[in-house]
């Protein structure tokens, strides 16, 4: 049996080991790929980096866990921009699952960033209605959420202070991985009380809201683990989403080598058997 043949009949636990190991090592020692800046992500960036220091930033965290690999990385890198330009931070959720991991990740960002819970941001929860939330929303805040997540009354807090409704709310960014999302936000808030909207999303809904994008009716968009890899790159502060796209760069490399080094394996024998029939 010559050397082609031997790995063509290799074990296929070998063959799972090294899409494995190709996954598992970019996660432990991410290498940091070269990836090209989008202009929707930009959009988003762009916008929140043009915003003076203590302007409103809302952050609607509407997903739940199934959808964390891919929208909890745009979460943190978000987080991170806005603590980093002294934006007070006003996070909520449209999605009775996530709100736990809403929390856990606006607390986790803000104590890495030293922010103060009340004074630098709020955090509001979750309440019924969805869309008639944002409503409540545009026309009283504190009628809508009379206290935050911690039951504090909102009323009091230093982070609200001249937050009296949406319509002085300067940047609404929804980080959605279905209905209720982006585009209800839009509906009902950004169309109703003229507030800047940016929007995240997973990557399988991405190209379904880019007409949104392209009327202008969203400034920019974050899509999938791809998007926020693009964000902590423009921030400067590379995470678990840059170390994922090596991931998944690593594992398809590896996958088409293996592919063409079959074929060419698959070439070899037939024509070693090709010319062996002909000396016969």
């Amino acid at each position: 049996m010559t050397f082609a043949e031997r790995m063509l009949r290799i074990d296929r636990r070998i063959i799972f080991l090294l899409i494995g190991l190709s996954t598992l090592l970019p996660l432990l020692y991410p290498v940091g790929l070269a990836i090209k800046i989008s202009p929707e992500v930009r959009g988003v960036h762009g916008y929140i980096e043009s915003l003076p220091e203590g302007s409103v930033f809302l952050l609607s965290l509407d997903f739940d866990p199934a959808s964390k690999p891919e929208l909890y990385p745009q979460a943190v890198a978000l987080l991170r921009h806005a603590f980093e330009k002294n934006l007070r931070v006003i996070g909520m959720t449209l999605w009775l699952p996530g709100t736990g991991m809403a929390d856990q990740v606006i607390t986790q960002v803000a104590r890495e960033r030293g922010k103060v819970n009340g004074k630098d941001y709020v955090f509001l929860g979750w309440s019924p209605g969805g869309s008639s939330v944002i409503i409540n929303m545009g026309q009283d805040l504190y009628k809508a959420f009379p206290s935050d997540y911690y039951n504090q009354p909102t009323k009091e807090l230093a982070a609200l202070n001249g937050v009296r409704s949406l319509r002085d709310v300067n940047y609404v960014v929804s980080l959605a991985a279905g209905t209720t999302g982006i585009e209800t936000w839009y509906v009902f808030g950004k169309d109703k009380y003229k507030f800047e909207l940016g929007g995240g999303c997973t990557g399988v809904i991405a190209p379904g809201l880019y007409p949104l994008l392209r009327s202008g009716q969203i400034n920019g968009l974050i899509g999938g683990l791809r998007g926020a890899a693009e964000y902590e790159v423009l921030i400067g502060q590379k995470g678990r989403a840059v170390a994922g796209m090596d991931a998944q760069s690593a594992t398809h490399f590896a996958i088409i080598a293996l592919v063409i080094l079959c074929n060419v394996f698959y070439l070899f024998i037939r024509t070693s058997r090709g010319q062996t029939g002909q000396r016969s």
